[in-house]
């Protein structure tokens, strides 16, 4: 059956639901940013498919399926037009000596998945599978199932297919939802993937993530690899054409103000003890965000009337939102 639905929210969830759903039905987003969505978190992330390390802090269930959204990404990726880097090679986990503690304790909290595990690996295993970081670490784990995606590549194909489908995009405004209705304007089925703009109707806190982007010509990584810290864990995802992603996986703060000096040093320094070629590194830019997240850091697919809600992602969204979606557009067929 043909609907007429409306999208409301243009991030990583919208994008997957507008994507799904207009290829059945007539689609209108509604979004309260400009079109470059600078403020979506999903275009801050470093796009990470991290399930066996993020089982660390998650229930076993959602690692699952972040599994399942692992496997659906390839084929959404190939109904795009526009080339999009995505990645199955795994992730190397290392410490520095005096972190090595840390690495153990992380090992000792990675959840089985199916038949994926983590591997304790030597010196000579890392430098078999990143050359560059021959004896700079000793030990490390890897986590052969992972994998990432280059979300600035994803954001821009997924703009350029909707338009070309004929999705109608309402930019620059805010919306009420009630009724079925956005502003009055009837719809079949509402799609809510306002993230925290819908803190006003939701329980939802924002959890800060800071990244930089980085042009290294000097360093050659092949996978996205994490480095255990004092403070936090920090990762580095190579993305294509020499560009790096390097960011800490969370920080409890609802500040979406810019980074600060501190957390700068601490990202770019953490990088530069990983390989030495980030020391010549240009720095592509710095960004926060705010990641929409419950109290239990679970996301939620629920339900009122026709209204459909999608919220919660915390910092799993690319690992989630592909499972999380089609929980929601089943509601629909």
């Amino acid at each position: 059956m043909f609907y007429n639905i409306a999208v409301v929210g243009f991030g990583l969830a919208g994008r997957l639901a507008a994507l799904e759903l207009s290829k059945l039905h007539h689609v209108t987003v509604f979004e309260a940013d400009d079109e470059h969505t600078q403020n979506s978190a999903g275009k801050v992330a470093a796009a990470m498919l991290a399930p066996l390390a993020e089982s660390v802090l998650c229930e076993a269930d959602l690692a699952l399926m972040g599994l399942d959204s692992m496997k659906r990404w390839p084929g959404i990726i190939a109904e795009l037009e526009s080339e999009v880097f995505f990645q199955q090679q795994g992730t190397l986990v290392i410490a520095h000596q005096q972190d090595k503690g840390d690495l153990q304790s992380f090992a000792q909290r990675i959840k089985p998945l199916a038949d994926h595990t983590a591997e304790h690996i030597n010196a000579q295993q890392i430098t078999m599978l990143e050359p560059e970081l021959a004896g700079r670490f000793n030990q490390g784990l890897f986590l052969p199932c992972e994998g990432q995606i280059d979300n600035q590549a994803f954001y821009k194909a997924s703009f350029a297919q909707l338009n070309k489908r004929k999705v109608k995009f309402v930019f620059n405004q805010r919306v009420t939802i009630s009724d079925n209705k956005i502003n009055n304007r009837p719809f079949d089925y509402i799609i809510d993937c306002r993230g925290l703009g819908a803190k006003s109707d939701k329980p939802l806190r924002g959890v800060r993530g800071e990244v930089a982007r980085l042009y290294a010509p000097e360093v050659n990584l092949t996978r996205p690899v994490r480095l255990m810290h004092p403070r936090y864990p920090i990762y580095i995802a190579p993305k294509p054409n020499h560009e790096y992603v390097i960011g800490a996986t969370e920080i409890e703060s609802q500040d979406n103000g810019a980074a600060t000096v501190r957390s700068t040093l601490e990202l770019l320094s953490a990088a530069y003890t990983v390989h030495s070629g980030f020391a010549e590194a240009r720095l592509l830019n710095i960004q926060t965000g705010l990641r929409p997240a419950f109290s239990d850091n679970r996301p939620e697919v629920s339900q009122v009337g026709n209204v459909i809600s999608i919220n919660g992602l915390y910092r799993h969204g690319y690992m989630l939102a592909p499972a999380l979606v089609a929980q929601a557009v089943s509601r629909i067929e």
